[in-house]
């Protein structure tokens, strides 16, 4: 069977001679959801840029389906990232020039939906995740917890087949950190590949599996 999402003998350096990441591999299945786990200055940051397509491998290949999605140039792969994937980083990297509303609906009009149908999805997942702030403030004006939370929307808006978070759940207190994993989960079941970046023993204990670097 072929694997949503692998990486096949994957190679990356960023100064040539001393690689961060040398001959991994591994297969994601659909509906699963993994930790990446292991000390600091392992590569795992890079490995999930790298299966997100937004480093080029220095060796081997990320193939999505089956089919070698690293190599393509940087339109196709802007595209495969807008339709097919979703990511949720530590800072939330949410645009500070942008209301919350136009940081969740970017990746939507960026692929061609209609406005009002983006941000109805949006206004959705706000509720869902609790988020009572009003959508035309700017991330400087919310809590890292409520900004974590809106970056989970923007990820899910366009329901990714892969989902990709970068220690989702760092800077985070107990009730938010279980709802973003909830959510991860949750979303995993939908037959999604979900994988997360922790150094959390309790979220690597609630992945499918866990892959150490």
């Amino acid at each position: 069977m072929t694997a949503l999402l692998e990486a096949c003998d994957v190679s990356f350096a960023y100064v040539p001679g001393t690689p961060v990441l040398d001959g991994w591999t591994a297969r994601f299945e659909p509906g699963t959801m993994t930790a990446l786990t292991g000390p600091s200055g392992r590569g795992k940051s890079t490995l999930l840029y790298l299966l997100g397509l937004m480093l080029h491998p220095t060796g081997g290949q990320v193939r999505l389906d089956g089919v070698p999605a690293s190599t393509l140039g940087d339109g196709p792969r802007a595209r495969l990232r807008a339709d097919r994937f979703g990511f949720v980083f530590q800072d939330a990297a949410l645009d500070a020039t942008r209301t919350v509303l136009d940081n969740i609906t970017e990746t939507a009009l960026y692929r061609g939906e209609k406005r009002q149908d983006a941000v109805a999805r949006a206004g959705a997942l706000l509720d869902r995740f609790g988020v009572d702030v009003p959508a035309h403030r700017k991330p400087g004006q919310v809590s890292g917890g409520q900004a974590q939370r809106i970056a989970l929307c923007r990820a899910l808006l366009n329901s990714p087949d892969v989902l990709l978070a970068d220690e989702p759940t760092g800077n985070l207190d107990p009730a938010t950190t279980d709802i973003v994993v909830d959510a991860l989960r949750d979303h995993a079941r939908t037959g999604a590949t979900v994988i997360v970046v922790t150094h959390s023993p309790e979220v690597a204990a609630a992945c499918d599996t866990e892959i150490r670097l």
